[in-house]
């Protein structure tokens, strides 16, 4: 029997790691493009061709002509955002609707779960996750505790499961105390994403995908945020409400574990985070300042500015460990061009002085180890050839396989899909 390859890309980091330009480079070699989990939170920014695109919930390989792409039943799935999202693509001249398949058991996002996202950051307090707003983690919440309205619903008797759910939700508005809203446009808009998306192939995705590798296509899974913020693994309650890891692909479309082969793992050069929770390199200096400025480091879809820091290489290693990562992809190498030196976290001091190297339990208060290496002081913007890399640059990426003890084979040195070397 002929069977296809699966191959997955994820962020080892806290999101924001490049995912989007990673997979539009690696798209040629696939047949099939496909999201696994994740909501519109999620901003993936593809620039090519003088333009700039953000996807949110189309996968990235939606540029490339012949790909199937895939909307995993893992993902939720906003109608409107996702209507707003379809129709600027199909303005710059991408045929979406022929290429473009969304699972029938992915979850929908209601107007009034972005109310109660609001609601239940606005009861915690000091305690906030700091959320995007976008209702994601109530939209889980429903689905794990089984009251979730799916997209397959939308053929069959929706008037009614969406006005018991919305009825549900609005008693836990009140409980919230915060009546405070008005649904009546939010509510307009987002049936004419239903209605959208009713234009779109709905496809029982587990059976399509599972299908196709048994045609001998090739799948990349793309997924969205980063390890560091899988609801099981990351830095716990600061999290996305999703399994962001290498096994999240295996739920979130249907594809057995012993289908997987390469895992490609995508860091920063440094580190960033956005909203709440333990960052253990955060800087809060004129360098932490500088890396925000030179690597644009501001949020594709709420504009928010990103927490800098050095790369953390406790971190890294337990997100290579929980993914199986085969290759490492390295981003954003060029933003430290201009510095003297470089810093990367070999190890955390705990607060009663013991020095760990395995991620802990809980990351609030530990102190960085830092080792301290020579800056390349080169432009490497226009480098196109590893030879041309600087000697100081090589031994960078050289000491971090050596502590992550997982090859770099690409590595980004601008924003453009041009931008990379491959090794």
């Amino acid at each position: 029997m002929n069977t296809g390859k699966v191959d997955v890309l994820l962020g080892l980091q806290w999101g924001d790691e490049g995912k989007g330009k990673v997979v539009d480079v690696l798209t040629p070699q696939y047949d099939v493009v496909a999201r696994f989990q994740g909501g519109p939170n999620a901003g993936h920014t593809l620039e090519f061709e003088g333009q700039k695109y953000v996807l949110r919930s189309i996968p990235s390989g939606i540029f490339q002509g012949d790909k199937v792409n895939i909307v995993g039943n893992g993902v939720v799935l906003a109608p409107d955002l996702f209507m707003d999202e379809a129709k600027d693509l199909e303005r710059s001249g991408h045929n979406l609707k022929s290429r473009l398949h969304i699972s029938r058991k992915a979850h929908l996002i209601m107007p009034t779960h972005r109310l109660l996202d609001a609601a239940n950051e606005a009861a915690k307090g000091a305690g906030k996750v700091g959320t995007t707003g976008k209702g994601i983690g109530p939209t889980y919440t429903d689905k794990i505790s089984r009251y979730g309205l799916r997209v397959g619903d939308i053929f069959d008797g929706f008037e009614e499961k969406y006005a018991a759910l919305k009825a549900r939700h609005e008693q836990m508005l009140r409980a919230l105390n915060y009546t405070d809203y008005e649904l009546g446009e939010t509510e307009r808009k987002w049936m004419e994403g239903i209605d959208y998306l009713k234009q779109y192939t709905i496809v029982d995705s587990e059976h399509e995908i599972n299908r196709l590798l048994k045609e001998g296509k090739s799948v990349l899974c793309e997924g969205a945020q980063g390890t560091m913020l899988d609801v099981d693994f990351g830095s716990y309650p600061f999290v996305t409400s999703s399994n962001t890891v290498c096994a999240g692909a295996c739920t979130g479309l249907g594809i057995a574990p012993n289908r997987i082969g390469r895992v490609f793992g995508i860091m920063k050069a440094y580190c960033t985070r956005v909203g709440a929770g333990p960052f253990p390199t955060e800087l809060f200096d004129e360098t932490g300042a500088q890396i925000r400025q030179l690597g644009h480091e501001f949020g594709a879809v709420t504009g928010r500015e990103r927490r800098c820091g050095w790369i953390d290489l406790v971190a890294l290693r337990y997100a290579v460990m929980v993914n199986g990562v085969t290759n490492l992809i390295m981003m954003k190498s060029d933003v430290l061009d201009t510095f003297e030196t470089v810093k990367a976290c070999v190890a955390y001091k705990l607060k009663d002085g013991t020095v760990i190297n395995e991620y802990p339990f809980d990351v609030e208060g530990v102190e960085p180890v830092y080792q301290e290496l020579k800056g390349w002081k080169t432009d490497m913007t226009q480098i196109t050839e590893e030879a041309q890399l600087p000697q100081a640059f090589r031994d960078y990426v050289a000491f971090l396989e050596e502590q992550l003890e997982t090859p770099i084979t690409m590595i980004s040195t601008g924003p453009d899909r041009k931008q990379k070397i491959i090794r």
